[in-house]
């Protein structure tokens, strides 16, 4: 069978390499992939801006199955088109994806579903902030309620701070038209965990849970940023959490889109705060996360395409992945400035020694290839994925292998999993 797979990041080369493992599949297509995609499938150029662009590359390629990565393909109804073509597609429709597309949606639907998440208040204006404002105590968080690449959240440690991001989003000034509504959310204290489940519309299937490091800096300092490493481990959560969350959270989010007459097939992305209240929704993204999506495949031992074509025919239970007990860690290798402006084209040496670390795996995010050598071209540029029976044992294998890659700028964390080894 022929696969397509739209987008062009770390988490797109982790679909690839484990899609490809699949003995029924014959060929593979990315869009528009990256220099790293390039060795393992065949890339297309395409604008993910574009729903015209993706249809014209599908019908090139006539692809079996599609899988479809980043949120603005979701966004533009990307799901919705090909389906209507007869073009097989996992991931969900445009009117399901508005629990990632708009966070007050997102908000307003757990709400009614008694989903537990934190406190809020949705603002449209300045004048909705200020009175808003008095309900919450400090820090607060401020949220763009459109798409803003995971850079749409600001913890403010004072009002007037929170006031001012409020009113620099409102403006347009900070993230465009992202920026266009903001909810204020209280701020949340404990562990964040990334817990994922597949859907068919009915039933869900859980992946294994991971966590993301979404602050540039160690110790989680520094701005936000798409994700700078994630690692997935037996012990994040036991059995029995798993379950509650299958239960309290996955499961009546699929049963209320359904209800409201947005069936959710494809992959749910439930951001958690294991908070002392209990475990409360953060944010739900409509896709495989990145960095998460690196480890968690790393572990996957069953068939993914089997997984995905469940979903799309209303077949999902809960035993369709086999997972391996081995932790994996996947280490962001970042561009100067980022995630701030940062500079493309620096070349990258040492990929080949990196790859020849035990257990690793190095999936490019932001790479273009010349002439066989590899080019800085985005933010995040890789992410070091090594999977080992201990996480110590995992966490270790990733850094040689970021020890022994350079380009001009580069900078990583170097501690990530830390928190989960103290304890």
């Amino acid at each position: 069978m022929k696969i397509l797979v739209i987008g062009s990041g770390g988490r797109e080369h982790a679909l690839v390499w484990k899609l490809r493992q699949s003995p029924r599949v014959s060929k593979i297509y990315c869009a528009p992939g990256n220099g790293g995609i390039a060795a393992e499938a065949e890339c297309i150029a395409v604008d993910v801006k574009s729903l015209d662009s993706l249809v014209a590359a599908a019908n090139q390629i006539q692809p079996d199955l599609t899988v479809v990565g980043p949120e603005l393909p979701l966004m533009l109804g990307v799901v919705d088109e090909f389906t209507r073509r007869g073009w097989r597609t996992f991931g969900p429709t445009k009117a399901a994806a508005q629990l990632e597309i708009s966070k007050s949606f997102a908000k307003e639907f757990l709400q009614r579903h008694r989903i537990p998440t934190a406190h809020y208040a949705i603002c449209n204006s300045m004048d909705d902030v200020r009175p808003a404002l008095h309900h919450f105590h400090t820090p607060v968080v401020v949220k763009a309620d459109g798409l803003a690449a995971g850079k749409g959240v600001v913890i403010a440690q004072s009002k007037d701070e929170a006031a001012t991001v409020a009113s620099d989003m409102l403006s347009g000034k900070m993230l465009g038209e992202a920026g266009a509504r903001v909810v204020l959310e209280e701020f949340l204290s404990g562990d964040e965990l990334s817990f994922l489940v597949v859907s068919d519309g009915e039933r869900v299937a859980p992946l294994v849970a991971a966590q993301d490091h979404k602050r540039v800096g160690d110790g989680d300092s520094g701005p936000n940023t798409g994700g700078m490493g994630a690692y997935t481990a037996r012990t994040i959560v036991d059995d029995k959490m798993r379950d509650w969350l299958v239960t309290h959270i996955a499961r009546p989010v699929v049963a209320g889109m359904k209800a409201e007459g947005a069936e959710y097939k494809g992959v749910l992305y439930c951001g958690l705060m294991m908070t002392a209240r209990g475990p409360m929704v953060l944010e739900f993204n409509c896709r495989f996360g990145d960095p998460e999506t690196q480890p968690i495949l790393m572990r996957l031992e069953s068939d993914l395409v089997e997984a995905l074509e469940a979903s799309i025919d209303g077949r999902t239970s809960d035993g369709d992945f086999r997972w391996s007990d081995d932790a994996a860690v996947s280490v962001v290798m970042a561009s100067g400035g980022y995630p701030g402006a940062y500079e493309v084209g620096k070349k990258i040496t040492g990929l080949e020694d990196a790859a020849k670390v035990e257990g690793v795996k190095v999936f490019h995010a932001g790479t273009t290839a010349r002439d066989g050598t590899f080019y800085t071209a985005g933010g995040r540029v890789l992410g070091v994925t090594a999977r080992a029976a201990e996480l110590q044992t995992a966490v270790e294998r990733a850094y040689e292998a970021c020890g022994k890659i350079s380009f001009e700028g580069a900078h990583y964390r170097r501690d990530i999993a830390a928190r989960a080894l103290k304890r």
